[in-house]
């Protein structure tokens, strides 16, 4: 049987991040700012990517009570899971669960299974003052990722209908 091929697409303000891993191995991943404005950019992104990578899974974060996203990206996200309907893939969203005290701390464990991204964890913690250094969207985008490779197969199942 084939690995599962998946695309798991984060957005934060202003920044969207991707990974695709084929089972549980990364593959390929990336930070954007410039298709974070609009819906209609962000999905002519995501669409190439689709074209592009053809996975059989599309990942995004489930938007209810718990989700600590603005309206506007709540509104990106909501336009990438429409997008996935409308192709050959399986939308799949996922509540983000917080594990650890902080996103370094996740981040931290998440490069320790994937050292390519090693390079991309911050140097230090940003302060509370600080804005959120530009490649932690990536890390987020694994961990839901992961959350549909590892979890239970009821995610996936419940994609299917």
């Amino acid at each position: 049987m084939a690995a599962l091929k998946v695309l798991s697409v984060a957005v934060s303000s202003g920044r969207v991040g991707y990974v695709f891993l084929e089972g549980t191995q990364l593959l390929d991943w990336a930070v954007t700012t410039t298709v974070s404005n609009k819906a209609t950019n962000l999905v002519a992104y995501v669409q190439e990517l689709i074209n592009t990578l053809q996975p059989d899974v599309v990942v995004t974060e489930k938007c209810n009570d718990d989700c600590r996203k603005g309206s506007h990206s709540k509104k990106l996200i909501a336009s990438i899971a429409e997008l996935a309907s409308h192709n050959y893939v399986l939308d799949v969203q996922v509540s983000r669960r917080r594990v650890f005290q902080s996103k370094y701390e996740e981040a931290e464990y998440a490069a320790k299974r994937h050292p390519d991204l090693i390079g991309h964890l911050p140097k230090k913690k940003r302060r509370f003052f600080e804005f959120e250094p530009r490649n932690m969207i990536v890390f987020e985008a694994l961990v839901l990722a992961e959350e549909v490779i590892n979890g239970p197969p009821d995610k996936l199942a419940a994609a299917m209908g």
